[in-house]
């Protein structure tokens, strides 16, 4: 966050009425929200006793059912008044009807229109759904953000597979959620995170073992489909076979041969 006063701040309640409020245009770096799915479900927060057990009290969280009311329809004329965004709603509008699906739709238009606006010109948004309605908030941010801002659809392996055919279920098990990566301008932060290769991947894939250094390396072709710059030159006396290109610039090739 770009002020001090966001540092260390909870903010509870309505998110709408707190992005409005509390947060000026262009101060958030990074925004991942994981909002409801329109799962048809209610989520409750359980107390625990003393002793760790479950108690019996418990508040609800809140109801993931959405439902056409006067709110609705309030927020559905209020987006239609966006010029970026009247001609999208009003499609989903003609395509869906004034129904549960499109009452979320609209619940969360209005509130990735705000996200938009609070995130810097660096800065990237991560929105965790699932295929629930993925395919629809997808065509929301691209109108909002831009198809050209849409980085990656990542795909969450949350369980193994499952299928409880069984228990008479006529299709695959669904086991995966979607995250999809947005960002503000083509100026956005990337911090890339390397992890160590598993033990089955290096033996896989790095066989051979230098003598003395025992140092693992794997045999493969220095060759591309593509070209891609410096690619089509003769190495000691030897050029790409017909169809084919360097992998390496010449330069990447001289150094890849340095005898230590």
């Amino acid at each position: 966050m770009a002020s001090k006063s966001f540092v260390n701040t909870l903010y509870y309640g309505d998110n709408l009425e707190v992005l409005r409020k509390y947060f000026p245009d262009e101060c958030v770096d990074l925004i991942y929200l994981d909002p409801p799915f329109n799962s048809k479900a209610e989520y409750s927060v359980l107390f625990k006793e003393v002793t760790g057990e479950e108690s019996a009290a418990q508040i609800q969280a809140f109801t993931d059912f959405w439902h056409w009311d006067k709110a609705t329809e309030s927020t559905y004329m209020e987006l239609q008044e966006d010029p970026k965004l009247t001609e999208m709603i009003q499609f989903l509008h003609a395509y869906l009807g004034r129904n549960d699906m499109l009452a979320y739709l609209v619940m969360m238009t209005i509130r990735l229109r705000e996200l938009h606006r609070v995130l810097k010109p660096t800065g990237s948004l991560y929105l965790h759904c699932d295929p629930t309605a993925s395919h629809y908030l997808k065509l929301i941010l691209d109108r909002i953000f831009g198809p050209k801002q849409f980085l990656n659809e990542i795909v969450w392996k949350r369980s193994s597979a499952h299928s409880d055919t069984k228990q008479g279920m006529k299709r695959c098990g669904r086991i995966h959620d979607i995250l999809l990566l947005y960002t503000k301008t083509e100026n956005y932060i990337w911090n890339p995170t390397y992890t160590k290769y598993s033990e089955d991947y290096i033996s896989n894939f790095y066989k051979h073992i230098e003598p003395g250094t025992m140092r693992r390396y794997r045999i493969g072709d220095l060759t591309a489909a593509k070209p891609g710059g410096d690619t089509s030159y003769e190495w000691k006396g030897v050029k790409p076979y017909k169809g084919r290109y360097w992998a390496y610039s010449k330069v990447n090739m001289e150094q890849f041969c340095i005898v230590e």
